[in-house]
């Protein structure tokens, strides 16, 4: 009895060769006796729907269950052919090969089926083959196919989507035809992390859970690319900015936001120098008195603090067909202000009765956030000037930053200012903040609502919050400050320091899972920079021989599988793992199979990566010396 045995060496050629028919009965084994290899399907799906229609690889006992299902007795192997893989019976369909063509009419219900064809082998009885359908494999019975799904672990199955319209999502596309969203398979790219390694895998402060994290932060990206809708009549180029979208409703003018005694307007653009995207905010009909008014601008560009929206640079322009001011702050994707995010409902049909009040425990953080930003600019000789929930921004979870900032000095730059009086007109516009993120209501600290939206505040929430409120909105003397208030939240910033660096921790843990994307990218980098390089066609050295021809051999053996029904074998966790293997160097041996299935190497996924590394780096010296001689022409 004669099978395939593994060489002794690392790299073995073995020459395929057919076998002549009159030595073909004795070499081949009988099919109870053979070796057999186990069918793929089994170790991949848990079940093979053509264990009974013809598949010749070895299937284990199932159990009782599905043994009853499964009655439809085996097809002997033929006593001729040539097998593709040296331990591994011979595959004979039941089916012979059918094409279908474009042209060929659908069956109508009324006209009877063509005869069947028959397919007839020497020493067995002629079987009827099943009628062909759509698909390339046998349709199955639905019992069988019942327990192949409940078998089946097919996790990489592609899932049936509905057709997205993008008028329905996003007002700027609404003249786009509605197409089929592709699904993103992004539990492909790393596993989930196990709850042992990480202090929370499900909700924290400032991080969402694992599952919510990758999609916010894809919609970011897909918000970054949203393209102008036609129509808007906006300037095409604006100092250098291009595709203006505005971000607040501009149709009615009671709803433009005001900022101070001029109107305001927010817009999204991209710069043309480096191509990111900002936030253009523009003051309408405002003419600049003097240059030196842009040295605030300056100066607010160079402080730099987590919760302070950046300025890049300012401007005036006539694009708009006035005189404005525009100044270009970092754009921060998908962001809200705190009105829109908490007080927006409050204000809608529903009247105050829309309000749902915010949880203490976020409005704390926003508290010692806001705190520490209005100290940092404070020491830093600077005001605010705008605290307001229509300037404060919510940039992801709980997370807050200030916008607008440095806009004031420009408008007021000829009135005079006391930096210390200005000072405590934050600390007053922070309580007034504060009284209408607790009441839902923005005049809640003016006149006749001071008393009740002091009530309110008693029923929702703790007294310290009331404490703070107060000693924000009360009139001081001339030593308070904003030291003063950290001073009576100390608890508070240690248990916020907590937070942020159990969300660092998560955001660490996340990004190791994308390590192995990068991993995977310059493996495949590496592939399509050594194969088949047209230029190296006729260089003796790059020829499709020695390492390059193993590295050719396995990129056929990853990418270029095929099933049983020659069929291309489209399996994302097969090049995961070869991938993953080679990365690592492991001693595992696979076998290389020409495409004339001639030849065949069996090599070790180390040795495969010895040859991708020469390659590589013999390209990379070439490459390299060649760029180091055109620089010294």
């Amino acid at each position: 009895m004669a099978f395939f045995t593994r060489p002794q060496s690392a790299n073995a050629a073995i020459k395929i060769v057919r076998p002549s028919s009159g030595d073909d009965d004795q070499l081949r084994p009988s099919r109870k006796d053979s070796v057999q290899r186990q069918c793929r399907n089994i170790m991949i799906y848990g079940s093979c729907k053509f264990e009974n229609k013809g598949c010749a690889y070895y299937h284990p006992p199932a159990r009782s269950t599905r043994s009853s299902v499964l009655s439809i007795p085996r097809a002997e192997s033929p006593s001729k052919g040539l097998s593709q893989s040296v331990n591994a019976p011979v595959f004979i369909p039941k089916v012979p090969a059918h094409i279908k063509t474009a042209s060929t009419p659908p069956p109508s219900i009324a006209t009877p089926p063509p005869p069947e064809p028959q397919y007839h082998h020497d020493n067995q009885q002629q079987q009827q083959p099943e009628e062909y359908g759509e698909y390339p494999y046998p349709p199955v019975g639905d019992e069988e196919m019942e327990m192949h799904d409940i078998n089946s672990n097919n996790f990489y199955a592609d899932t049936p989507y509905d057709g997205y319209d993008p008028s329905t999502a996003n007002p700027y596309f609404a003249s786009a035809t509605p197409f089929l969203r592709q699904p993103l398979n992004y539990h492909l790219y790393s596993s989930v992390i196990p709850s042992a390694f990480v202090n929370s895998v499900t909700d924290t402060q400032f991080v969402p859970p694992s599952s919510e994290l990758r999609t916010l932060l894809q919609s970011r990206g897909e918000d970054l690319h949203i393209a102008p809708a036609p129509g808007l009549n906006l300037p095409e180029e604006l100092q250098g900015y291009h595709s203006l979208i505005p971000l607040e409703n501009t149709n009615g003018a009671s709803e433009r936001r005001k900022f101070g005694n001029w109107t305001s307007t927010v817009y999204r653009a991209v710069n043309s120098i480096d191509g990111t995207v900002y936030c253009l905010r523009r003051i309408e009909n405002y003419r600049l008195p003097h240059q030196a008014a842009f040295t605030a601008i300056e100066t607010w560009a160079k402080l730099q603090h987590s919760g302070i929206v950046s300025i890049h640079e300012a401007f005036t322009t006539h694009a708009f067909g006035d005189s404005s001011l525009v100044v270009a702050y970092a754009y921060h994707p998908k962001a809200q202000t705190l009105f829109d995010a908490h007080l927006k409902s409050a204000y809608g049909t529903r009247g105050a009765g829309g309000f749902q009040p915010i949880p203490e425990r976020t409005l704390w953080s926003y508290i010692v956030q806001l705190a520490g930003t209005i100290k940092r600019v404070h020491d830093a000789g600077h005001v605010v000037r705008m605290i307001d929930v229509s300037k404060v921004l919510v940039t992801s979870k709980n997370r807050v930053r200030i916008s607008s900032c440095g806009i004031f000095d420009v408008l007021l730059y000829d009135t005079p200012q006391d930096t210390h009086l200005l000072q405590q007109d934050d600390l007053t516009m922070f309580g007034r903040l504060l009284f209408a993120l607790c009441t839902g209501n923005v005049m809640a600290s003016s006149g006749g609502n001071f008393q009740k939206s002091l009530e309110v505040m008693g029923r929702l929430y703790s007294p310290e919050i009331k404490a703070v409120a107060l000693f924000l909105v009360n009139k001081g003397g001339p030593h308070k400050s904003i030291g003063q208030l950290l001073e009576m939240l100390s608890s508070k910033v240690a248990a916020e320091m907590g937070d942020a660096l159990n969300a660092a921790d998560t955001m660490e843990n996340e990004l190791m899972g994308e390590l192995e994307n990068a991993r995977l990218v310059r493996l495949l980098c590496k592939f399509n920079f050594i194969n088949e390089r047209p230029e190296f066609a006729r260089e003796p050295r790059w020829s499709e021989t020695g390492d390059r021809y193993i590295v050719k051999l396995f990129r056929d053996y990853v990418f270029h599988q095929v099933d049983e029904s020659g069929n291309p074998s489209v399996n994302l966790s097969h090049v995961l793992a070869c991938l993953s293997k080679l990365d690592s160097g492991t001693d595992e041996r696979i076998m290389l199979v020409s495409r004339d299935e001639q030849s065949c190497l069996v090599v070790s996924y180390k040795d495969i990566k010895a040859c991708v590394e020469s390659s590589f780096s013999e390209l990379a010296r070439a490459g390299s010396s060649t760029t180091t001689a055109s620089g010294y022409r």
